[in-house]
């Protein structure tokens, strides 16, 4: 379900209105858009927390093959947990970090059974220019408790502004986070001030909240945004382009060549 893009900036990117089949329609270009985003650079552009395993490398140095943007744990090849606190995260800065970095007079990496799953890595995996900034705030908390089946979301206001301004706060196509669960809006009501969300994504799990929980927004890199809006902004025109003699130009595989000259510096090179 993850977009780069949410359905009401496609639909001003478009010049169009409100449309139940016509935006069904529009979030299957920022679906398809954002995957093949996603193929085409070898990354991913949305938080995802799960545990990785990885094979021993070197006492000091573990290579990741993923971007990660936060370590959360780190046990070692003998199964005991590293702090990560004795972890430095390479290369320095806000991220996404590619290597971990001890000092193997005070803490080895070591072997371990399965010798290709030896370390696991637990952290937020994802591709982000700018994530200490990433997470916004909505302006908003929940107005109701809610428990781990709620996909019904009740807030103080739909259409009002967020935290930098924008408005409607709420948008089809939003990553959301409440406390540490991630949640996707799938619907809006501003009538009754409602979302629908599907909730526990992301490799979060669902759980109760309080009244007055504050629900933050995820912003993707702004020209990672730029680009799903404009790939997916001509898929759903090209939807309707007579077919014939096989043009490439209008059904090309992939990112076409003015659009992945644009992705190409986001592209992962990094041989792992």
């Amino acid at each position: 379900m993850i977009v780069y893009a949410t359905l009401n900036q496609l639909r001003d990117r478009l010049g169009l209105a409100v449309d139940s089949e016509r935006d069904a329609r529009l979030l299957g270009a920022l679906r398809q858009a954002t995957a093949q985003i996603d193929r085409y650079t070898a990354r991913r552009f949305a938080p995802v927390i799960q545990t990785r395993r990885y094979p021993w490398q070197a006492a000091g140095c573990l290579r990741l093959d993923i971007d990660l943007l936060a370590l959360l744990g780190l046990t070692n090849g003998d199964g005991r947990a590293i702090d990560p606190a004795d972890v430095a995260l390479a290369p320095t800065g806000d991220g996404p970090y590619s290597a971990l970095l001890v000092d193997p007079q005070t803490v080895a990496f070591v072997n371990g059974y399965p010798l290709d799953q030896a370390i696991a890595v637990q952290g937020v995996w994802g591709w982000h220019d700018a994530w200490a900034e990433a997470w916004r705030s909505s302006g908003d908390t929940l107005q109701a408790a809610i428990d781990a089946d709620d996909a019904l979301l009740s807030v103080a206001d739909v259409t009002g502004a967020d935290g930098l301004g924008l408005t409607p706060r709420f948008q089809v196509g939003q990553l959301i986070r409440i406390g540490e669960e991630y949640a996707h809006v799938v619907g809006v009501d501003p009538d009754e001030d409602t979302l629908s969300v599907i909730r526990g994504v992301r490799g979060t799990a669902a759980g109760s909240h309080a009244p007055g929980t504050a629900i933050e927004i995820y912003t993707p890199p702004e020209d990672v945004q730029a680009l799903c809006l404009r790939w997916a902004a001509w898929l759903y025109q090209q939807a309707d382009a007579a077919i014939g003699a096989g043009a490439d130009w209008l059904y090309p595989p992939d990112l076409p060549a003015d659009l992945q000259r644009i992705a190409a510096p986001l592209r992962c090179l990094r041989v792992a």
